[in-house]
């Protein structure tokens, strides 16, 4: 588990962490994002455990090597060509740490019996890199994030690692975004997602990226540029202004409400204080002790009530907690069987 002292610094960055230039895309379904990027490749690969193979790509689109982990299913090993399996991309916060699922949150994704007949991919992020191609002052360049999930990731898997056509993706946080926002810029790509504490609607909330970012010292304006000259920048990324794209698919929100929960141990500490995170015409309860999920329940709410309008097979669950581990783990388990299910 990740060291508690680091609690606070954590759930930031995998709240805010998260946040190209898009056009509208056709509704019809597609197997692909784009053509495959040029030069990706496998420089090496890794068995780790269980189940549990490690690869280590040349990504031109992120300027440098990242890593992809795979739970591999029943009879991989032994695959042969042709073999296809149905994908669950998970993804993590704005840490970025490829490990997390398997290492941070005590999943224990390699003993859940539904997971035996399903390749899942757990790729590697940059800080705060809001699973986006960032903008960059209109110059573009790395990182490309989403081009390397989704035209190096996805088509190299696909051509050597058995991965098949139908997708369900899911994550926490910026993860959780990050889930929604491919599903919906990409129709037809994903069967089903599900966001945990995801930072689902960040043109709601653009002070909160300023925020973050800059506590990070990062150029917050590279991302998406800025969220008045460069609106059609934001809403093109973002879950609420795309929900039309995602009302024939299952999605699952989830988030608490800020205060301490259930699941948060004694002597749980409040997250760090950000400036400029809180909204004065907004402001936190005053029992928040982890602002972060306050703001992700807020996001998550107006994008279920959003899909609700529209008709999607939208559920939810809304109760109290914080931005922490225990509660993504337990909102996996809880739809995992909406993920799964679509895939078969």
């Amino acid at each position: 588990m990740r060291p508690p002292a680091r609690r606070g610094l954590r759930a930031w960055i995998t709240l805010v962490l998260a946040l190209s230039l898009a056009l509208a895309l056709p509704e019809a379904r597609t197997d692909a994002a784009g053509p495959p990027s040029e030069g990706a490749r496998v420089v090496a690969e890794e068995r780790t455990g269980p189940r549990q193979t490690d690869l280590t790509l040349d990504s031109p689109a992120l300027g440098r090597e990242a890593k992809v982990r795979l739970l591999t299913p029943e009879g991989w090993e032994e695959r042969r060509p042709g073999d296809r399996w149905p994908v669950l991309y998970l993804l993590v916060g704005g840490d970025g740490d490829f490990r997390a699922w398997t290492e941070g949150y005590g999943t224990g994704l390699d003993r859940i019996p539904a997971l035996r007949n399903v390749l899942v991919v757990m790729p590697e992020m940059p800080l705060f890199g809001f699973y986006s191609d960032w903008h960059n002052g209109g110059r573009g360049g790395p990182p490309a994030v989403e081009t390397f999930h989704l035209e190096e990731v996805r088509p190299l898997l696909e051509r050597r690692y058995g991965a098949g056509t139908r997708r369900a993706a899911a994550g926490e946080s910026q993860g959780g975004f990050g889930a929604l926002s491919y599903a919906a810029r990409h129709p037809g790509l994903f069967d089903a997602v599900a966001s945990y504490s995801g930072f689902v609607h960040p043109s709601r909330h653009p002070h909160a990226v300023r925020a973050g970012m800059t506590y990070l010292g990062l150029d917050w304006r590279a991302l998406w540029g800025d969220p008045v000259a460069q609106r059609e920048v934001w809403r093109a990324h973002d879950p609420y202004h795309l929900a039309h794209r995602l009302r024939n698919m299952p999605v699952h929100l989830s988030s608490g409400d800020g205060t301490k929960g259930p699941l948060d141990p004694p002597g749980t500490e409040p997250d760090p204080e950000i400036p400029g995170l809180e909204d004065p015409e907004e402001p936190f309860p005053e029992d928040a002790i982890s602002p972060t999920e306050t703001l992700m329940l807020r996001e998550s709410r107006a994008v279920a009530a959003r899909l609700r309008s529209l008709g999607a097979p939208v559920t939810t669950h809304f109760t109290t907690g914080t931005h922490s581990p225990p509660y993504w783990r337990r909102e996996f388990r809880r739809s995992l069987p909406l993920l799964v299910g679509a895939l078969r």
